[in-house]
Parts: C-alpha cells; structure tokens; sequence
C-alpha cells in the first residue's frame, strides 16, 4: 500500500475510569471508520489516564483474549488498525506504560515505555517498571516503530527503530504543558515538534505524533497532533487544548523518493557506531568490572 490514511485522536481521559474510557476509544473508532481511515492513534495510558500512582496496579490489563477490554478493542480493529495506551501487567504483578497495535482482531505489537521520567513534575520510576525492548514490526502498510513520550526524547530508541527498518515512526505522549513560548504555542509543544520534525529530516522517516488533552491533577494537556514526512515537511497538525480527530495521509513512495535524493540510511556506518560505543562504554566501567 502507498497510500495510508492515519487519524490521531487526541482525546480527553478520564483518570482511573477504564469503561468509560473504553467506550470513548469505541466511539472514535467509529469515528475514524466514518473518515475511512485506516490507522486510529490514541495518546499515552489513553484507557487509564496519567497520574495513576497507586491506581496503577488495579487498572492493569494482561493482554489476552480472556481480557474484556482487549477483547472489544481488538473486535474493533477488524476494519481499521488501532493503537492505544494502557498499563500491562505481567505474570509476577509489575505494571507497565503500555502501547498496544491491534490489526484484524490480533495484537501485532506491545511496546513498554523503556524511559520511566523522574525529574520535574514527573515521577513514574516510583510506580512502574522500566520497558527493555526497542524493536520496529511489521503492519499491513510497511515497517513501523512504536515509542511512549519519554522513549523519543532520547535519541537512541527512534535511532534504533530506524535501524530495523522502520519507516513510519508512531510517537504517543501524555505531555502536560510547561513553560510560554508566547502565542498559544506552549514551550513544551515547541520542543516537541522540534525534535519529531528533526527525527522525520535526519532518519528520512515519517513521524506521527500522538499527545492527549485536558486536565488532571493540575496538569494541563496541550493536544497538537502532528505528522511529519521523511523530508521534515508538516503535513497535519491537531488543534491545542481540545478533543480532535486529525486526519493525514501518508504517501509511502515519498520514502523512496526522498532515500534516492538524500541517502542518509544507505550511508549509516553502524559497524562504526558498534565499535566506538563499545570502546566508549569500557572506558566508563570502573576498573576491574
């Protein structure tokens, strides 16, 4: 497929409150079908909410057919590929920041958020436990990566998804906003933007991003949605502060056409990044380890 019509939904969570927010992400999945879309985005713990602390474990999910809320979400992505935030829980009772991809009623991909945030107002290394995975798969439109919020403030996950191969590159967050950048435009979304447009020009990828709105716990939501193409080119942008379905199609060929003009990727010299790494982790080892 070169053409791929992908609609991210920066809703409004309800903190703690699964079913209702299950019936919402039900709702603009309807939505989406209605706008032919073939991909629907949902933000960061978009069935939870963010500030869970100590709800954390009793809104956990372990993703199964026998789980009721998988269960509907994967029946409503028969027609159209969905993805959504949610807390996992695994066998030995840890919990996660979780994003599922679901495609024809199966699970293609879980990713857990691998950079937990423990500076400022953030505090989840105290509630949850750290993802250790970065690894792009395959969907019926290509190679995709997947990453939570903090994941793409480090330049190593999105550098790694590129390296295996993925070439749309889907950022979800739950980003309160911080500091005036003058205009309705928030610092926080301008640092945002910044880095997934950097991300889009120097992996010659696609970057969708995902963020949530409204408020929790004195934490304000800023929304802004935006899609870039592997030439850094805005292509969509969702409103600031509100509920929205954006909607932007993504021409694949733009991949190959934007590859043949800048060959960024062909170039990589990961054998050399392999070797200067290791050399630059042993010299920070302390002696004798």
């Amino acid at each position: 497929m070169n053409q791929v019509r992908i609609a991210m939904a920066q809703i409004e969570t309800r903190l703690g409150d699964v079913p209702a927010n299950l019936e919402k992400h039900l709702e603009w999945a309807a939505r989406a079908r209605r706008e032919k879309a073939d991909l629907l985005i949902f933000p960061e713990l978009s069935l939870t909410g963010y500030v869970l602390q100590d709800l954390s474990l009793p809104v956990s999910i372990r993703p199964s057919d026998d789980d009721p809320v998988f269960r509907a979400l994967r029946e409503g992505s028969r027609e159209l590929d969905i993805v959504f935030g949610f807390v996992e829980r695994d066998a030995r009772e840890r919990v996660y920041i979780a994003s599922a991809y679901l495609s024809a009623g199966e699970i293609l991909h879980i990713h857990r958020k691998v950079y937990l945030p423990t500076y400022g107002l953030f505090d989840e290394g105290r509630f949850f436990a750290w993802g250790d995975e970065v690894r792009a798969f395959d969907t019926r439109f290509g190679r995709f990566g997947l990453l939570i919020c903090e994941d793409f403030w480090h330049i190593s996950p999105p550098y790694l998804l590129w390296l295996d191969g993925a070439d749309v590159m889907l950022f979800v967050s739950a980003s309160p906003g911080r500091g005036l950048g003058g205009g309705e435009k928030l610092e926080s979304a301008h640092w945002v933007e910044l880095i997934n447009q950097a991300y889009a020009s120097l992996f010659t990828t696609f970057v969708v991003h995902t963020n949530r709105v409204g408020h929790e716990d004195g934490l304000s939501f800023w929304g802004g949605a935006t899609a870039f193409d592997p030439r850094g080119r805005l292509l969509a942008r969702g409103s600031y502060h509100e509920e929205a379905l954006t909607l932007v199609d993504l021409d694949l060929a733009e991949l190959r056409r934007t590859r043949a003009r800048l060959p960024l990727l062909r170039d990589e010299r990961t054998a050399l990044v392999e070797r200067h790494l290791a050399r630059i982790l042993a010299q920070a080892l302390p002696a004798g380890r």
